[in-house]
């Protein structure tokens, strides 16, 4: 049972979803699973864009199959390397055994890794570099080097008679396609938001500096269709997508918003941070968000982390160390490069804190971030002799976001 959809003139979404897979990359959940998206272009040249993960492979083969519709393989352009999307050039290049693979240098020596067995098909590969043009007939293809976005062998393709660009990884979002490939075809800020959030904050967040590079190619061509690897395609409103990365590859808050991140043990830090949340809205702030990082993955709270401008850290000593969930979570964002935020601190320690200290020093890690002054240390239990120092809090954390 086929399952292709044509995008633009001649180019069909080939690819197909999971709904099983637990975990993105055996890392970050994916209760929606995701899609592994596949493009091929007919004309009197046939191009197949990127292949799909091994788990759909039956599925994808099939699709591809029909769209090509008894014609053979010219072309296998690959744009990016990650086996979720190379896993089966291997089974493409058996079934069409004609097809010349298309891809950059950088390429060319992680294809012989993945697949030995192909050495003489990739010897035989079409290496092009930044501004090349491939033509299929009609089709004109011209390739963009992507690097570090986030592999250093990306590519984007973007079909100069279509104006679509394929943009690898850029762009795509967590989550199974369910018939509605397209962005305008479902409610994207309510439903898929806070997953293409995500899978940016997570998969690309550290590469922002490349993202705005790619951002600034993308600038001058004619784009009116968007089709990433994962996720929805974008052909309405892609402006507001691409504000979307601007923000969160300058690692500029999305929200003027407080989110409260905590990590608990018996309740008495997670007590705090409720309070502080209710003492907030007191004050007027609005849309306030509360996690336990003991619950909500350390992906999720990293990606509120790039959505909101003032971030609350409230953890308790653990081993004269800090709170392992917190530990995780300022891990990532070092790694992530997280930076422009304010953040604040609640510690808790019945006998030594440490807590507040271990966090700033990993705050200070990060790039032109604030640590507010005002801070709220817990020996236990928020006792009534603390009230003024929560309100305290409350008000340094409120002024942040309120000017």
């Amino acid at each position: 049972m086929h399952c292709t959809h044509l995008i633009a003139a001649d180019t069909w979404y080939v690819g197909a979803s999971d709904r099983r897979l637990a975990k993105f990359e055996n890392l970050f959940p994916i209760s929606r699973g995701v899609s592994y998206n596949s493009y091929l272009i007919v004309d009197e040249k046939t191009a197949l864009l990127d292949t799909a993960d091994s788990s759909v492979s039956a599925q994808y083969l099939e699709n591809t199959a029909h769209a090509l519709n008894g014609r053979g393989l010219d072309y296998l352009i690959i744009n990016h390397m990650e086996p979720d999307h190379a896993a089966t050039i291997a089974e493409v290049l058996l079934r069409w055994p004609q097809a010349q693979i298309v891809c950059n240098a950088k390429t060319v020596p992680m294809l012989k890794n993945y697949f030995p067995a192909a050495a003489e098909k990739i010897d035989a590969a079409l290496l092009v570099k930044e501004g090349d043009v491939l033509s299929l007939g009609s089709h004109e293809l011209t390739f963009v080097m992507a690097p570090m976005v986030h592999w250093p062998e990306v590519m984007l393709t973007f079909d100069k008679t279509t104006n679509v660009l394929f943009s690898a990884d850029a762009f795509g979002t967590f989550g199974a396609l369910n018939g509605n490939i397209f962005a305008d075809e479902v409610d994207f800020a309510r439903d898929w938001l806070d997953d293409a959030r995500r899978y940016y904050a997570n998969i690309v967040g550290k590469y922002g500096t490349q993202v705005q590079a790619v951002l600034k190619k993308a600038a001058g061509l004619p784009i009116q269709v968007i089709a990433p690897l994962h996720g929805p395609i974008w052909r309405e409103n892609l402006g507001w997508f691409l504000g979307k990365y601007d923000l969160w590859s300058r690692w500029q808050p999305e929200d003027q918003g407080v989110v409260v991140l905590y990590g608990s043990m018996y309740g008495n830090t997670a007590g705090a941070a409720s309070a502080l949340a209710g003492l907030l809205a007191d004050r007027g702030v609005k849309n306030i968000a509360v996690h336990d990082l003991s619950v909500t993955d350390t992906s999720e709270a990293v990606a509120e982390c790039f959505r909101a401008s003032t971030i609350v850290l409230a953890a308790p000593t653990y081993n004269g160390g800090l709170y392992l969930p917190m530990n995780a979570l300022l891990e990532d964002l070092k790694a992530l490069s997280l930076q422009n935020r304010t953040f604040a601190l609640i510690e808790n320690g019945s006998w030594a804190p440490m807590s507040g200290k271990l966090m700033a020093e990993r705050v200070g890690e990060l790039k032109n971030c604030t640590l507010l002054d005002t801070r709220v240390t817990l020996r236990g239990a928020l006792t009534p002799a603390q009230d003024a120092d929560l309100a305290a809090l409350a008000d340094a954390v409120a002024a942040t976001v309120q000017g």
